[in-house]
């Protein structure tokens, strides 16, 4: 029982460093043929958002395209979670918004 405990304390430690490495990271996503860039940092929040000037004049197009951008970089960012959470002992997180 005692080897159990110690084995789930050493777990949770590698996940807390796993957070912590994961939230010096960013991830990116595009859109649109990289007219539009979204940056995530690795807590899940919204960095930064690009847009080329030429898309500009159809503001429906780049608010579809800024969904897919974010989409596809929190995607990014949940696969590396899902990675270093299976490499840590195949426990699932659930990912970022999961």
């Amino acid at each position: 029982m005692n080897q159990l405990m110690q084995q789930a304390m050493r777990m949770q430690a590698d996940m807390q460093q796993h957070r912590e490495q994961l939230a010096t990271k960013t991830f990116e996503g595009t859109a649109g043929g990289g007219v539009v860039t979204a940056i995530v940092g690795g807590d899940g929040s919204l960095d930064r958002v690009m847009i080329d000037p030429s898309v500009l004049d159809d503001a429906e197009m780049v608010g579809d395209l800024v969904v897919a951008a974010v989409n596809q970089a929190l995607s990014a960012l949940n696969q590396e979670m899902t990675d270093g959470v299976g490499a840590l002992g195949g426990m699932d997180s659930g990912g970022l918004l999961g």
